[in-house]
């Protein structure tokens, strides 16, 4: 009797085991029949590293070696603050003659942490595209809170339509890309937050200004007076206040609150299974630019959690569907 029900255990696990393998094997399956789709993932963020462990998935270099063909230009300050020196960094193609287009990537890290740098396996590979790609620094929490990232992010834009004859990019032709907390950044940027509240004197706020062409949307904040958003510490941090003494600033720190007609054609990117910003944000962005008029696209990857992008069959299909986008839009 012992010896039995312990062989049923035993085909148990075995069958639980064989069920288990095939639902590892089931993503890369659906990925290599259908190519052109959205990857699959996960679902849990532990399952997606177990899948990097056993070789189903590979991450991507994140700090790729820049080409011998790829020009680095490093450190140049667009803005000091108290004495802290904000900096940008440009990667472009060394036998480029004409302006190229340029791609502004803003780092994530929840306002609290990550570099400039975090962006490069973006910069590089989209400088060996031909374009030209910048990724810039701006205070972190530690240094200010709300509204001083988005403040240096378009500074650094106003800067960047100032300065395109000097490192050889065309002002015009500008895209804001994003991750995260970079993505809320882009966006506040790219739809006009500076118009609304700041009132300035250069090409950004101008009445003939250079204006972003695209934005790209990598699984962002878009509305941060949902319930759910007003009630998360980072958000709170971030603002420095709670909802119910500044509700005012949740609004104002609100991308979906400047979208209109006219704002740039939007790329969104968000992971179905995305534990850290809902992936209803995504939804109604898409939802709203879409009443609008505005060109969107939008890919919502199956079961990806956040962060999705730092595996390397989710970057390439990021990566596709942007250069794709840019050469419509950009």
């Amino acid at each position: 009797m012992k010896n039995n029900i312990l062989k049923l255990i035993g085909k148990g696990l075995l069958l639980i085991f064989i069920l288990f393998c095939l639902l590892m094997v089931t993503p890369r399956t659906i990925g290599f029949l259908f190519p052109e789709k959205p990857p699959i993932g996960y679902h849990f963020e532990k399952l997606n590293y177990l899948a990097v462990g056993v070789g189903l998935e590979k991450m991507v270099d994140l700090k790729p070696k820049i080409p011998e063909t790829i020009e680095e230009i490093k450190n140049v300050e667009y803005k000091n603050v108290n004495g802290k020196s904000l900096q940008m960094d440009f990667y472009r193609p060394k036998d480029a003659v004409e302006p190229l287009p340029l791609l502004l990537f803003i780092h994530g890290g929840s306002y609290k942490s990550g570099k400039r740098s975090d962006y490069l396996v973006y910069l590089v590979s989209f400088a060996e595209k031909g374009y030209m790609t910048a990724t810039v620094s701006y205070r972190l929490l530690r240094d200010g809170i709300y509204p001083a990232a988005i403040e240096d992010v378009t500074d650094a834009l106003a800067w960047l339509f100032e300065n395109g004859e000097n490192y050889g990019y065309n002002p015009d032709r500008v895209a804001i890309i994003g991750g995260s907390a970079g993505a809320h950044l882009a966006m506040l940027a790219g739809y006009g937050w500076g118009k609304s509240i700041r009132i300035k004197d250069n090409n950004y706020f101008s009445e003939n200004e250079h204006r972003i062409k695209t934005v790209v949307d990598i699984y962002g904040p878009v509305d941060i007076t949902t319930f759910y958003a007003r009630n998360q510490q980072l958000v709170a941090s971030c603002i420095g206040y709670s909802f119910e003494d500044k509700p005012e600033l949740y609004y104002e720190a609100s991308p979906i609150n400047y979208v209109k007609s006219s704002s740039p054609p939007t790329l969104i990117f968000h992971g179905t299974s995305d534990n850290v910003i809902p992936i209803s944000q995504s939804d109604t962005l898409k939802a709203r630019l879409d009443a609008l008029g505005v060109p969107c696209e939008y890919y919502r990857l199956p079961l990806w959690p956040h962060a999705m992008d730092i595996f390397e069959r989710v970057n390439i299909f990021l990566q596709k569907k942007m250069d794709e986008f840019f050469k419509k839009y950009l």
